[in-house]
């Protein structure tokens, strides 16, 4: 009785502390924050280097936008809505800003500089959307 007590209250200790984690994250996104999502859909002869994407590129946007930046998440594609479907996405970044003149002034005078790397990980146009968080 004692040991499945004891792994009893270590799994509950497990479960928190994950818990508490995800909600550090969630906490860091608020309602009526900017979301710039960069989508980069899938299709035949489509490259996506993911190492480079996320060790490099991402990494490197964060640095130009600065403080401006307040959270930023990236998705890799692992699947379609149904097994047989190919995946929609093969990755989306977002970045996540207090206000969109934020994003503004911070993306705009880097630009040139973010977009020239696109081709160091990628032959696929992103697409991108700007949206208010609303929940």
């Amino acid at each position: 009785m004692k040991t499945k007590i004891s792994l009893l209250l270590v799994a509950l200790g497990i479960l928190f502390s994950c818990q508490q984690n995800k909600s550090a994250d969630n906490a860091k996104i608020k309602k009526g924050m900017i979301k710039v999502a960069i989508f980069y859909p899938n299709g035949e002869d489509k490259t996506f280097d993911m190492d480079y994407y996320s060790n490099k590129h991402m990494p490197m946007v964060a640095n130009l936008l600065g403080d401006s930046l307040k959270l930023l998440t990236i998705d890799k594609g692992i699947a379609g809505r149904t097994p047989d479907e190919p995946i929609p996405y093969l990755a989306i970044g977002y970045l996540y800003f207090d206000q969109l003149s934020a994003y503004q002034n911070s993306f705009g005078p880097n630009a040139e500089k973010i977009v020239s790397d696109i081709p160091n990980y990628t032959n696929i146009q992103p697409v991108v959307q700007i949206s208010e968080v609303f929940q």
